[in-house]
């Protein structure tokens, strides 16, 4: 039998209702508005008074941005190595979580130790430069993998859950003439689904992202990187803009584009986080496991 509510129920479940729907129209809008930016037209942008959909709906911004030739290597790149670099992170992670979870491990301390300090100390940019140049990565597409191969933090996370799990369940393997590799492929892996898939999530969102290492590291046209094509196309629009207003009619005419600075900016930020979007969902319910339970133990 279902139970009436009271009065001061309904205005408080009101009262909520009334916050969720402020919080969610707050969280969307300006997504939104950089929606309807990206698919106005950019002298129309420049008036003002855009909201949540485009007054002079068009595709010229997104044309501009993929007009550029070298968009479709720095595309190939980033997916490539927001793949293998995910993949790879993920597996290392969770192997050094394992090792550094074994109780009988003698230098679990020690290493624990060393992994918290990088988390707090760095080499700084200069020696990372040489470090790199010296392993003979300048130029080379492992640049964009190996120096980011894993992370204390997700180790600590990953290390954190798999302390959580029944240590049983290693012991009966054990007994039953496993070794340690099959016991991390066979019993580990599987059960740490949840937690490696929040680790995943980070490091697909890193490697996307990332087009700052494409400026230190990379010389050659074929390691670009979309994150770093759209920089430098953000920045020709920009000075194009820049020039036009100086006056420098020569330097505006070679960089011109038929779209304004902050029209192309709205178009950059859709093509970037259109593939996150489009991945996330399938990862929301372990990422929100995953942060949970591998934060029970410190």
């Amino acid at each position: 039998m279902q139970m009436k509510m009271s009065f001061s129920d309904k205005c408080i479940e009101a009262v909520l209702l009334t916050i969720a729907i402020l919080v969610g129209v707050g969280t969307l809008y300006p997504f939104l508005n950089v929606l309807a930016i990206a698919f106005n037209d950019s002298l129309d942008t420049v008036r003002g008074g855009i909201g949540i959909f485009p007054r002079v709906p068009t595709l010229e911004n997104f044309r501009q941005v993929f007009a550029f030739p070298t968009l479709l290597t720095g595309l190939v790149n980033s997916v490539i190595r927001t793949v293998a670099g995910t993949l790879i992170t993920v597996f290392c992670t969770a192997m050094m979580a394992y090792v550094l979870s074994r109780t009988d491990f003698m230098y679990r301390k020690l290493f624990n130790i060393m992994f918290v300090v990088t988390m707090y100390v760095s080499g700084g940019m200069v020696t990372g430069f040489l470090l790199i140049r010296n392993l003979g990565l300048f130029n080379n597409f492992l640049v964009y993998i190996l120096p980011g191969i894993t992370g204390a933090w997700f180790i600590f996370i990953t290390r954190s859950y798999i302390e959580t799990l029944p240590l049983s369940l290693q012991e009966s393997a054990k007994i039953d003439g496993a070794n340690d590799f099959t016991i991390f492929t066979r019993i580990i892996l599987p059960l740490s689904v949840p937690v490696l898939a929040t680790i995943a999530l980070f490091a697909a969102v890193g490697q996307w992202n990332s087009w700052f290492d494409t400026y230190l590291f990379t010389t050659d046209i074929r390691l670009t990187t979309l994150q770093f094509e759209l920089q430098k196309i953000l920045l020709d629009t920009q000075q194009a803009a820049a020039a036009a207003q100086q006056g420098n009619l020569l330097m505006a005419q070679e960089l011109a584009t038929n779209v304004t600075p902050q029209s192309i900016q709205m178009a950059i930020t859709i093509v970037v986080i259109v593939p996150i979007i489009l991945v996330y969902p399938f990862l929301q319910r372990y990422f929100i496991s995953g942060m949970t339970l591998g934060a029970v133990k410190g």
